[in-house]
């Protein structure tokens, strides 16, 4: 909408409809719990980094556009450090087909 300051939202249906449950108490009580016993990124830890986990991620994508199986998981940690966007770029990259970014040592070297 033109001059309300709200962004246009592109999503279908469908995504708004889920995207709507992250903001419930129940997925809070949830997110607190994955990242409290799961406090560091698993996608940090398999490139031999230490990061601090801030998102509670569905392992599974199709778990989240499903309301009857949203709250049920399974979930990982994930980090969103502009260094690594675990979350927004890595993950998104795996779900379209596409692999993992390799991260490169300081002796020039793939980390495995």
């Amino acid at each position: 909408m033109a001059g309300s300051g709200r962004r246009w939202d592109q999503r279908s249906d469908q995504a708004q409809a889920y995207r709507r449950l992250y903001k419930t108490a129940r997925w809070q009580k949830l997110r607190a719990r994955q990242l409290a016993e799961h406090p560091l990124c698993v996608m940090c830890a398999d490139q031999g980094r230490v990061t601090p986990a801030t998102v509670c991620d569905h392992v599974d994508p199709k778990t989240k556009m499903n309301p009857d199986r949203f709250f049920d998981g399974p979930f990982q940690s994930l980090c969103d450090d502009p260094r690594y966007r675990c979350h927004s770029s890595g993950k998104q990259r795996i779900e379209k087909g596409g692999k993992p970014r390799v991260t490169i040592g300081i002796d020039g070297w793939p980390v495995e």
